[in-house]
């Protein structure tokens, strides 16, 4: 059981880091803040917390109670959201529900499911009982998933479909659409831009053998 995060924290937090109206700021407010954040309440912060709700509880209506949002906003927000990390995310949070059904399935598919068999109200036997049609969507759904290869110059790439700390994490931290290319997803997930920009290692922390090679010459 999740232990629900206080939904008024989400909305004071917005508060907190509006931008002060003022006529030589309404044009630049407009322009760097999500409609999610202006509009409707979705703020980054609410999306990942409504995210985490959604992956314990697998159910939107709950989830988006306990960030004091809507079933029908959820959706909406969703819908404005198509194909971007918050999508990905929402997808992630079923990922294991489905694994669970489909686990079932495929038992049930190879193993068939056992009915009883009763006669003047006294069970005198069991038989086995398959359903070709769940076989065959099975067998259907397994060649599809075998010929959709994964597109290397999808953004969306940077992350795997079971990822879901790891999208929810990007959506908490923005922005809301993905960026060019899957490299610059993983440069600004892991701080390789961070770190180019702080210099790195320095120009006389040289470890090539040539270095090596001077500095023994000089002590000698």
């Amino acid at each position: 059981m999740s232990t629900h995060p206080d939904p008024r924290s989400f909305d004071r937090a917005y508060a907190s880091s509006a931008p002060v109206a003022s006529e030589t700021c309404d044009q630049t407010s407009s322009e760097t803040l999500p409609d999610a954040q202006r509009h409707d309440g979705w703020t980054p912060a609410r999306q990942a917390a409504f995210l985490r709700e959604l992956a314990a509880t697998h159910n939107v209506s709950a989830a988006a109670r306990a960030v004091g949002m809507g079933r029908q906003s959820a959706y909406k927000l969703r819908m404005r959201l198509q194909g971007t990390p918050f999508d990905k995310a929402w997808q992630a949070a079923f990922v294991t529900r489905f694994d669970a059904l489909a686990e079932a399935a495929l038992d049930r598919a190879l193993h068939g499911v056992e009915v009883p068999h009763y006669y003047n109200g006294e069970l005198v036997g069991t038989s086995r009982r398959y359903d070709e049609r769940l076989t065959l969507a099975l067998l259907s759904a397994g060649t599809l998933a075998q010929h959709q290869a994964p597109d290397d110059f999808d953004p969306a790439s940077a992350f795997e479909s079971d990822d879901l700390a790891g999208l929810i994490e990007r959506v908490a931290n923005g922005p809301e659409q993905w960026r060019e290319s899957p490299e610059q997803e993983l440069d600004a997930r892991y701080g390789v831009a961070d770190d180019a920009d702080g210099g790195g290692a320095s120009s006389g922390d040289n470890h090539s053998p040539e270095g090596n090679d001077s500095n023994d010459k000089t002590e000698g």
